[in-house]
């Protein structure tokens, strides 16, 4: 091979940059120790393309950053989504995909008829593994912590959890919302002055249903409760405050977090629907003394700094930052942010929110005022009525578990399909009593129009009625509120997924029913309340392509008058549950 000689000096100059490459000697090339050493000045400006996983900043040229859209889909949102019966945590990307999850059960305790409990370091302990387990798929896929902006928190509304507030451990277990021990205590209260103002201060009618009562409870009954509330040492919290206090680190922490958002405080009847503030006449009413008890503030659903960070595990040092009750997050999950939009949770429960806007409205035909989400930054509260169906999903866990009707709660609509119709059969699911719009206390899970013609598939379709026809008469309800007939019907929640289930809805409510391809809607509504907060998304008109692909319509195919007399043999089955919990003395008549 012949001499190379000198490669030239060459300048490049380009909008005011320039780059001078020095003289190099191609002989030198011949040497087998030769290395090029790229050169590239000090001077040149460097253009940072943040958020951009190392997947694909390789692809881009140098200094060429990727728009909002193209980084949004690889920036990742964390949720907690803890539940009646299970705990999850899933990552978002920035489109609202999950990328990675885990999810574990845990033990529903019923120590006695009527109540429900969960052991409350349980609920953080099931927390806790979830992050840990769907952490370790996530980084499997090549992802890093660095990648998650921050999480969200979505919860079990109502369901009360007592600490002490200076050891951070729990004083008992936690005393879960369709729990009815509290009965008698409601029929008191209902008898008190003031008992029908409270409503219109709170949105909420008193019932077994709310965190007051079971406050009050647990107050009047449990010897350490009631000791500790005397000292002053009591801390109370929903599942939210709970989880987000010992998140932080508990009592441990150098500055302990005890906080709770808006939309789960309107569940306890003692925040002021108006103001988001506790309400002094309200927690007089229940005969809390705030000196005696640490209520956690109230912040709104959204924000970068109210809520903490996570102290330990594979999450440690990331940002929460945001934080809905269970059924407002899944309306945000599925976008509803217009007045006049309602979405249906077929879940443990059902429960169903209209959005109002930005000023509440007291319901007279029976439903529960709420706030739907607050996300904060200047922009105002937004309200929701709510229809609450104690029993769902819980029903088809019933059939399961108790009576041996199928292996697996998805088999369920195989089996009512094995029957035409539902033979006459109507189940009234009042396990806990009946919610909106009945509010009946003393009803009882009643099975209607059993004959020797009566199979297991019948009461499977009757089952799986009883919350279509619940969902009917809140619908109902809320048209007589708003004096506006909704349109649509968005759906999601475990017992969704049976289409036969929810063509019944659809044939049911007369309107078509819209079911989203991914129906993490509950889990993505905290993930998208903490992504607001956090850069993800600037604003709400950021996520109009969120969770859109794959939904499928179910359209009503049943007669309008055959619909009616369904929904009449319901009503009349709904009045003949009534007064199943008064007891008989002995001796005495019914």
């Amino acid at each position: 091979m012949g001499d190379l000689g000198d490669f030239n000096p060459i300048r490049f100059e380009e909008g005011g940059m320039v780059i001078d490459i020095p003289t190099l000697n191609l002989d030198s090339l011949k040497k087998p120790e030769a290395t090029i050493t790229p050169l590239y000045p000090d001077h040149i400006p460097t253009l940072e393309t943040p958020n951009l996983h190392p997947h694909h900043d390789k692809h881009l040229p140098r200094g060429i950053g990727e728009t909002p859209e193209e980084q949004r889909r690889h920036w990742f949102v964390g949720s907690i989504d803890q539940g009646t019966t299970s705990s999850r945590f899933l990552i978002f990307n920035g489109e609202g995909d999950p990328v990675a999850s885990h999810q574990l059960e845990f033990e529903n305790l019923y120590p006695k008829s009527g109540w429900h409990e969960h052991e409350p370091l349980e609920l953080l302990a099931s927390v806790e593994e979830c992050i840990d387990e769907a952490m370790r798929k996530f980084v499997d896929l090549g992802y890093r912590k660095s990648d998650i902006r921050s999480i969200g928190i979505t919860n079990q509304r109502e369901t009360t959890v007592v600490w002490d507030n200076n050891t951070g451990e729990p004083l008992y277990n936690a005393i879960v919302w369709p729990d009815t021990r509290t009965k008698d205590l409601v029929r008191d209260l209902k008898s008190r002055d003031q008992a029908d103002t409270l409503t219109d201060l709170c949105g909420l009618p008193l019932s077994t249903y709310p965190s007051s009562v079971k406050l009050m409870w647990l107050i009047e009954n449990v010897e350490a409760v009631k000791q500790a509330y005397e000292e002053g040492r009591l801390a109370f919290g929903t599942v939210d405050s709970w989880l987000i206090y010992k998140l932080n680190g508990g009592a441990k922490a150098a500055k302990p977090i005890h906080v709770t958002d808006s939309t789960n405080a309107s569940r306890t009847m003692f925040m002021n629907l108006h103001t988001l503030q506790y309400d002094d006449n309200l927690l007089k009413f229940f005969g809390i003394d705030r000196s005696k008890i640490h209520l956690p503030k109230i912040v709104p659903s959204s924000d970068p700094c109210c809520f903490g960070k996570i102290a330990k595990g594979a999450l440690s040092g990331v940002q929460i930052a945001g934080c809905l009750g269970d059924q407002s997050s899944a309306l945000v999950g599925q976008c509803g942010f217009s007045p006049g939009q309602a979405k249906n949770t077929y879940g443990t429960g059902c429960f169903l929110l209209y959005n109002v806007g930005t000023k509440p409205v007291i319901s007279k035909y029976g439903l529960l005022a709420t706030v739907a989400y607050d996300f904060g930054g200047g922009r105002k509260p937004v309200y929701a009525l709510e229809g609450s169906i104690a029993v769902a999903g819980s029903g088809v866990k019933f059939l399961m578990n108790n009576l041996g009707f199928v292996d697996k709660s998805s088999a369920i609509t195989e089996l009512a399909e094995s029957v035409e119709d539902n033979g006459g059969v109507v189940f009234v699911t009042a396990f806990s009593g009946l919610f909106a719009p009945y509010w009946i206390d003393d009803a009882k899970g009643t099975i209607f129009g059993i004959t020797q013609h009566t199979q297991k598939g019948h009461i499977a379709r009757a089952t799986l009625e009883a919350t279509c026809f619940q969902t009917k008469a809140i619908l109902d309800a809320m048209e007589k509120d708003s004096n506006a007939k909704l349109e649509s019907l968005a759906v999601d929640g475990g017992l969704s997924n049976s289409d036969l289930c929810m063509q019944t809805q659809a044939d049911i409510t007369g309107i078509p029913v819209d079911r989203p391809g991914m129906r993490e809607t509950t889990a993505l509504g905290a993930a998208i309340a903490a992504g607001l907060a956090t850069g993800v998304w600037k604003e709400l008109n950021d996520l109009k392509d969120v969770n859109q692909a794959g939904r499928k319509v179910f359209k009503p195919n049943m007669e309008r008058k055959q619909a009616e007399k369904l929904f009449k043999k319901w009503e009349q089955a709904v009045e003949m549950s009534r007064g199943w919990v008064n007891e008989v003395a002995d001796g005495e008549e019914e």
